[in-house]
């Protein structure tokens, strides 16, 4: 078994690999050009294709403490029927950007993809007598990326079983067959992704077996610190409407930016809620004073703010996005 610091640094590592960051991109909004899996959020970025972002979000809605889940109730349907055209649904995915700072959230998603992945591969590591923590991040790794099955039967067809070879020997193997395999997929968005068995085989030479602290992966540090730290772009204040939004050095960056940058997008302005209240977030609202008759001073005063928080009946609007 493995210890929750080893647990929790072999879920960062799947972390950096996923959204760069080592705690994790809770709001991560993904699209890659021919991906199968098409829209993909979250810190382990779970897939409309695959039906886990429904499940994921149904999870999250069902929670009286959601603090987005009347939002994103009426998308539930369509996403159940993995309706394509959310990928391109710049409102959802401001919405889905902001519960990154709910923490109820990030709890769902933490229990999610634990049930989802971890224990289905912590399961499989077991079965194969897969001991180190080094190697269960492994068999992680593959049920994350995919096609896990596929390469175990692939390393024991080309090298020899676990049994045969002994654990080290056996997952040398299985890295250098998946790098091989990825390195000449049809598909370029996974050729891109033979860093994951580059990282690996790192780790493997520096004798990380045991995956202790401090680790260097994809030049991020996983320390004692970093597991610790608030993740990335996730804010819990100020509240809405405690504070003049402006333009300003340093800019202003918090849960009431972001929530003003989402009521934006929900009546119709192109703008993209990562809570950081730049150049493009000015323009944003003195477009919106434009069209509703105000005067256009770029500034989201108490007024405003009062005004923008009542949305439209109609929020599903497809728009271009910008940030900042």
């Amino acid at each position: 078994m493995l210890t929750p610091t080893q647990k929790q640094t072999a879920q960062s590592i799947l972390n950096i690999f996923e959204t760069g960051a080592v705690r994790g991109d809770y709001g991560k909004v993904t699209l890659i050009a021919g991906d199968t899996g098409h829209l993909t959020f979250g810190r382990s970025q779970t897939t409309l294709g695959s039906g886990n972002l429904f499940r994921l979000l149904e999870q999250y809605c069902s929670n009286y403490g959601a603090r987005f889940g009347e939002r994103l109730q009426p998308y539930l349907e369509r996403l159940k029927a993995r309706d394509i055209s959310l990928d391109t649904d710049s409102v959802l995915h401001n919405i889905l950007r902001a519960t990154a700072d709910d923490p109820v959230m990030r709890d769902t998603q933490d229990q999610f993809f634990d049930q989802v992945y971890w224990q289905r591969a912590a399961r499989a590591a077991q079965k194969l007598n897969i001991l180190s923590p080094l190697g269960v991040t492994l068999v992680y790794d593959g049920y994350v990326h995919g096609s896990w099955g596929r390469m175990r039967d692939r390393t024991n067809q080309q090298a020899g079983t676990l049994s045969t070879l002994g654990e080290q020997q056996w997952l040398r193997a299985y890295v250098r067959e998946r790098r091989d395999w990825l390195a000449g997929h049809p598909r370029a968005d996974l050729r891109a992704t033979v860093y994951r068995m580059e990282a690996f085989q790192r780790l493997i030479d520096q004798d990380s077996w045991g995956l202790e602290l401090p680790l260097v992966v994809r030049g991020i540090e996983i320390s004692l610190d970093s597991l610790a730290a608030v993740p990335p772009g996730c804010y819990d204040g100020p509240q809405l409407g405690t504070r003049i939004l402006a333009l300003q050095s340093p800019m202003q960056r918090g849960l009431d930016v972001r929530l003003v940058q989402l009521q934006l997008s929900e009546h119709g302005i192109e703008i993209v809620a990562d809570g950081i209240f730049g150049q493009v977030s000015a323009r944003c609202v003195r477009q919106y004073q434009e069209q509703t008759g105000l005067a256009m001073t770029g500034v989201a005063d108490m007024a405003l703010i009062a005004q923008i928080s009542v949305t439209p009946p109609d929020h599903n609007i497809e728009i271009h996005m910008a940030s900042h």
